[in-house]
């Protein structure tokens, strides 16, 4: 059965949406904007707003990893692929309601099991969360352009009382 016209428009539509949010790789990548913070609240607020920031970029480093971890093993590799395909043209390339996600999600736990990728998901997930904590943390946030809602503290940057903004009295 060959794809209709309605669900290659949806593909199209969901790559763009997920392609959009991501951030340049030379922002992310940019050495100069390393700095050490200057103290625990600031690293804190740093590592929030970083981490909301490039999520994609982070998101793309975990895939990544995993991959790599699965590149001398072919079977959970080609699995991997294929429960990707299946996850992609189930779930996130359908505009109307999207099929159940416990069956799928029992699958992909299942394969995740049987073919023993679970120990390298889980060294990529303790990988990644060692690549996010010091990216987040040492990347300096003052040349990030976005709107400031994108911040974990965006509803409290406003200009109105209503947004949280400090009046004078």
């Amino acid at each position: 059965m060959l794809p209709s016209a309605e669900m290659l428009a949806n593909i199209k539509e969901a790559s763009q949406t997920v392609i959009s949010t991501r951030r340049p790789w030379r922002v992310f990548l940019d050495l100069f904007a390393l700095t050490l913070p200057s103290s625990i609240s600031e690293a804190t607020t740093r590592l929030a707003h970083n981490v909301t920031y490039f999520l994609f970029n982070y998101a793309l480093i975990l895939l990544l990893i995993f991959l790599l971890t699965l590149f001398r093993h072919p079977l959970p590799l080609l699995i991997f692929f294929l429960l990707s395909a299946t996850w992609y043209f189930l779930y996130f390339s359908r505009d109307d309601l999207p099929l159940a996600i416990l069956p799928l999600a029992f699958l992909t736990v299942v394969a995740l099991f049987v073919t023993a990728a679970w120990l390298n998901l889980l060294l990529a997930l303790l990988i990644e969360a060692v690549v996010v904590f010091l990216h987040g943390v040492l990347r300096s946030t003052e040349d990030l352009v976005g709107d400031d809602q994108d911040s974990p503290y965006g509803h409290m940057l406003g200009d109105t009382p209503a947004s949280g903004a400090y009046v004078p009295v």
